[in-house]
Protein backbone atom coordinates (compact mmCIF):
# COMPACT_ATOMS: atom_id res chain seq x y z
CA UNK A 1 0.00 0.00 0.00
CA UNK A 2 1.40 3.48 -1.03
CA UNK A 3 1.08 5.88 1.77
CA UNK A 4 1.42 10.10 0.73
CA UNK A 5 3.40 11.83 2.58
CA UNK A 6 2.46 15.19 4.56
CA UNK A 7 4.54 18.33 4.13
CA UNK A 8 6.58 17.86 7.56
CA UNK A 9 7.14 14.39 7.09
CA UNK A 10 8.69 15.12 3.32
CA UNK A 11 11.25 17.58 5.53
CA UNK A 12 11.93 14.94 7.63
CA UNK A 13 12.10 11.94 5.25
CA UNK A 14 14.79 14.40 3.18
CA UNK A 15 16.60 15.07 5.95
CA UNK A 16 17.16 11.52 7.44
CA UNK A 17 18.09 10.80 3.35
CA UNK A 18 20.31 13.44 3.73
CA UNK A 19 22.05 12.37 7.09
CA UNK A 20 22.51 9.12 5.40
CA UNK A 21 23.31 6.30 8.75
CA UNK A 22 23.51 9.30 11.22
CA UNK A 23 19.96 10.89 11.58
CA UNK A 24 18.24 10.53 14.84
CA UNK A 25 15.21 12.49 16.69
CA UNK A 26 17.96 15.58 17.71
CA UNK A 27 20.06 15.67 14.58
CA UNK A 28 16.78 16.13 12.27
CA UNK A 29 15.11 18.59 14.93
CA UNK A 30 18.33 21.06 15.13
CA UNK A 31 18.78 20.34 10.77
CA UNK A 32 15.39 21.77 10.27
CA UNK A 33 15.82 24.68 12.49
CA UNK A 34 18.92 25.46 11.18
CA UNK A 35 18.22 24.73 7.62
CA UNK A 36 14.74 26.00 7.39
CA UNK A 37 14.78 28.47 10.01
CA UNK A 38 11.34 26.80 11.67
CA UNK A 39 10.56 26.42 14.85
CA UNK A 40 10.38 22.38 15.88
CA UNK A 41 9.55 20.42 19.19
CA UNK A 42 12.01 17.42 18.89
CA UNK A 43 8.63 14.93 20.08
CA UNK A 44 6.94 16.29 16.65
CA UNK A 45 9.61 15.03 15.02
CA UNK A 46 10.21 11.79 16.24
CA UNK A 47 6.03 11.49 15.78
CA UNK A 48 6.90 11.54 12.22
CA UNK A 49 9.77 9.18 12.46
CA UNK A 50 7.28 6.53 14.09
CA UNK A 51 4.85 7.76 11.32
CA UNK A 52 7.51 6.83 8.46
CA UNK A 53 8.29 3.77 10.52
CA UNK A 54 4.97 2.56 10.52
CA UNK A 55 4.72 3.35 6.36
CA UNK A 56 8.11 1.51 5.84
CA UNK A 57 9.72 4.75 4.26
CA UNK A 58 12.35 4.49 7.16
CA UNK A 59 13.76 1.57 9.29
CA UNK A 60 15.45 1.95 12.74
CA UNK A 61 18.23 0.31 14.90
CA UNK A 62 19.65 1.63 18.44
CA UNK A 63 22.96 2.66 17.71
CA UNK A 64 25.83 2.88 20.32
CA UNK A 65 25.90 5.19 23.75
CA UNK A 66 28.51 8.07 22.77
CA UNK A 67 29.05 11.04 24.28
CA UNK A 68 27.06 12.58 27.19
CA UNK A 69 24.49 10.62 27.41
CA UNK A 70 24.48 9.24 30.39
CA UNK A 71 24.13 4.83 29.12
CA UNK A 72 21.27 5.94 26.90
CA UNK A 73 21.35 4.98 23.43
CA UNK A 74 20.18 6.74 20.13
CA UNK A 75 17.66 5.27 17.62
CA UNK A 76 19.07 5.85 13.94
CA UNK A 77 16.54 6.11 11.28
CA UNK A 78 17.21 5.02 7.72
CA UNK A 79 15.83 5.82 4.34
CA UNK A 80 14.27 2.42 2.65
CA UNK A 81 13.94 2.03 -0.91
CA UNK A 82 10.02 2.44 -0.48
CA UNK A 83 10.71 5.61 1.71
CA UNK A 84 12.88 6.63 -1.52
CA UNK A 85 10.39 5.74 -4.05
CA UNK A 86 7.84 8.17 -1.93
CA UNK A 87 10.40 10.80 -1.87
CA UNK A 88 11.28 10.94 -5.89
CA UNK A 89 7.40 10.56 -6.75
CA UNK A 90 6.49 13.32 -3.82
CA UNK A 91 9.28 15.47 -5.97
CA UNK A 92 8.53 14.95 -9.98
CA UNK A 93 4.51 15.76 -8.44
CA UNK A 94 6.24 19.45 -7.54
CA UNK A 95 8.12 19.73 -10.13
CA UNK A 96 4.99 18.70 -12.53
CA UNK A 97 3.14 21.66 -10.97
CA UNK A 98 6.22 24.01 -10.88
CA UNK A 99 6.45 23.35 -14.83
CA UNK A 100 2.99 24.40 -15.36
CA UNK A 101 3.38 28.08 -13.72
CA UNK A 102 4.19 30.42 -16.76
CA UNK A 103 7.46 31.51 -16.76
CA UNK A 104 5.97 35.18 -16.18
CA UNK A 105 4.01 34.13 -13.34
CA UNK A 106 7.03 33.99 -10.89
CA UNK A 107 9.90 36.21 -13.01
CA UNK A 108 10.33 39.29 -10.94
CA UNK A 109 11.20 42.51 -13.38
Amino acid sequence: MHHKLGEFEEIVLLLVAAQHGEAYGLSITRAIEKELSRPVTMSSVHTALYRLEEKGYVSSHIGDAEGNRRGRRKRVFLITAEGKKSLIEARDARNHIWDMIPKFVIEFS
